[in-house]
């Protein structure tokens, strides 16, 4: 049974794939996509010091990650598993900690027909961030989302969080969220920065 915290808490949620590790290039299939085994996924340069940045100002770190491979048959639950033992254990090397991590495994068009659903908690609806607000008591007024999609942003946005759009070179996505109403608090160019600016803006309001 989960244990639920009493006390008020605030968080960051990060999204994982383009934020902690970088995406995976397929030669063989021309894509772009998550790294779908171990031995694919790395992190990305400064993502355990932006973490003990976030762990020193008390926030919950929490990953919040939509992972359709499964449903897309592009790999297994034990791959996922692996891959986030592996994150865990690169994260515990550098001395920063993820205090919760949730994924949303569905897909509307899912040849896995399990996994074959809409959904409550596949960004951008916020069902990931409201899952974790309730377990761990957190106001997330006080809270952020960071993540490198539009869908991050809106997810962040619909959950009452502040949010931190990750890819200053990513133009085309802020000409997107700029048509469709959709403004993330705060472009940086990665975690580490994301992380410097909260502990600015934490430091600003304590004082």
């Amino acid at each position: 049974m989960a244990q639920y915290s009493k006390t008020i808490e605030k968080a960051v949620f990060i999204d994982r794939d383009g934020v902690i590790n970088p995406l995976v290039y397929s030669a063989e299939n021309g894509t772009v996509d998550s790294p779908f085994c171990p031995k694919h996924f790395k992190l990305l340069p400064k993502v355990g010091k932006a973490i003990r940045i976030l762990n020193a100002l008390n926030y919950k770190v929490v990953i919040v990650s939509n992972q359709p491979g499964i449903a897309k048959n592009k790999c297994k639950l034990a791959d996922l598993k692996l891959i986030e033992s592996k994150m865990l254990s690169s994260l515990k090397r550098k001395n920063a900690t993820i205090d919760d991590i949730y994924y949303c495994l569905h897909h509307p068009a899912a040849l896995n027909l399990f996994y074959k659903k809409v959904c409550r908690c596949r960004k951008p609806k916020p069902g990931l961030i409201l899952n974790a607000a309730k377990k761990h008591n957190i106001n997330l007024a006080l809270s952020y989302m960071i993540g490198d999609n539009i869908s991050d942003i809106q997810a962040g946005n619909a959950a009452g969080c502040k949010t931190i759009f990750i890819g200053l070179l990513k133009c085309d996505h802020c000409k997107i969220m700029h048509k469709k109403g959709i403004h993330p608090d705060f472009i940086v160019k990665d975690l580490f920065e994301a992380a410097t600016l909260i502990k600015r803006t934490y430091e600003v309001r304590d004082k």
